[in-house]
């Protein structure tokens, strides 16, 4: 390959990421505020859910649905953002947080 056609594809690469809405910054927009938001969620939800089975309130396997449940929502979360050019909605975002409000309740029954 020639440096003229190197060049050209790297310059193509360049263009086409740079008019790709949900490629922002060489990254997927995951600083949203509403990725933010429900992904920072996901993260304290986690946490909770470590302390609960650290503390012995969840058993081992209370606490893997839980993390399956979370893990559900995360990848809802970027096939959903994969489709809105990086972002979700604010109805998208109620939906998750739902979900999340879902999980929560078993977390800390």
């Amino acid at each position: 390959m020639s440096i003229k056609s190197t060049l050209c594809a790297v310059a193509l690469l360049a263009a086409g990421a740079a008019l790709s809405p949900a490629y922002a910054d060489g990254h997927w927009a995951k600083t949203h505020p509403r990725r933010d938001q429900v992904n920072d969620r996901l993260h304290r939800q986690d946490a909770r859910i470590h302390d609960e089975r650290k503390e012995g309130d969840l058993t081992k396997s209370q606490a893997a649905a839980l993390h399956k449940d979370d893990h559900q929502i995360r990848q809802e979360e970027r096939d959903m953002a994969s489709q809105n050019g990086g972002h979700i909605t604010k109805q998208e975002k109620r939906t998750l947080n739902q979900q999340e409000n879902q999980v929560s309740k078993e977390i800390g029954h």
